[in-house]
């Protein structure tokens, strides 16, 4: 019996074959969504459990799929609670014209990697003689450098500036007259694409009370995407990188330079 059904379920024609090709890319391309961020683990782990559960039903284990149903139930449930952000973000961007005029729709059924090969070059000398300027004179700063996640809302949510890399570049945004200084300046394919940007703030209760806003909002980025946070304490002057929600602090010239290119390259 059980037998006859596991060659029942096996059974498929080109409709099953076709569908089990398109739920392929939508899960490979929704893992290249996720890749980098927090979120890679709830989507593998999802993914998972409807994979067993399908073997479950395969078997017939009416008790342990009744189970696992539950909790595919509740899994629907806690991706609309975990990603609430980013599934409006996804369908703003859908229902808009720059969705249709960039063509994005073409690269849904593109398995090969976009190509990247300057999306890591940066200059990072511009990067940490800016910052250690700035950690003289105490000057608050707050800068992103993008890796793979797409910051584009995050860059949305400040003024456009498109410029070159350069210390004094990244100065001038964050003099403390400068009608940019305040918010995050996002680096983008070695050149400065946007300054006084709103980013997310950390909610984990054990944030250490001493660091700042910038600092929570530094924890806050690098919690969801894999962009990497470097700060300079307004207070104290001392140079921070964050990556992957944990801040490196109290940095010197060396060691900021060793962290930059460690990540860059990761």
């Amino acid at each position: 019996m059980i037998w006859s059904q596991i060659i029942l379920f096996i059974s498929f024609g080109i409709a099953d074959a076709v569908d089990i090709l398109l739920v392929a890319i939508i899960l490979y391309q929704l893992y290249k969504i996720v890749k980098g961020t927090s979120a890679t683990n709830i989507f593998i782990g999802l993914a998972l459990i409807y994979v067993v559960s399908i073997i479950v039903r395969a078997f017939d284990l009416k008790l342990l799929g009744s189970v696992l149903g539950k909790f595919i139930d509740v899994g629907v449930i806690a991706v609309m609670v975990v990603f609430q952000q980013e599934i409006r973000k996804f369908l703003l961007y859908i229902g808009s014209n720059e969705f249709i005029k960039n063509r994005s729709w073409k690269s849904l059924f593109a398995f090969s990697p976009t190509d990247r090969r300057n999306r890591f070059d940066l200059d990072a000398d511009a990067v940490i003689n800016a910052c250690f300027n700035m950690s003289e004179s105490k000057t608050g700063a707050l800068i992103i450098i993008s890796r793979k996640s797409d910051l584009k809302f995050y860059i949305n949510t400040g003024e456009a500036v498109d410029s070159a890399l350069t210390d004094k570049m990244l100065e001038n945004i964050f003099y403390k007259n400068s009608p940019l200084h305040d918010g995050a300046v996002i680096i983008k394919d070695n050149r400065i694409v946007a300054a006084r940007c709103v980013l997310p703030v950390t909610e984990n209760e054990k944030f250490p009370s001493h660091f700042g806003m910038r600092h929570r909002a530094a924890v806050g980025i690098t919690e969801t995407t894999d962009a990497i946070a470097i700060t300079v304490s307004e207070q104290t002057g001392a140079v921070s990188l964050t990556v992957s929600g944990e801040i490196n602090s109290n940095l010197n010239k060396e060691k900021l330079r060793y962290l930059i290119e460690k990540n860059i390259k990761d």
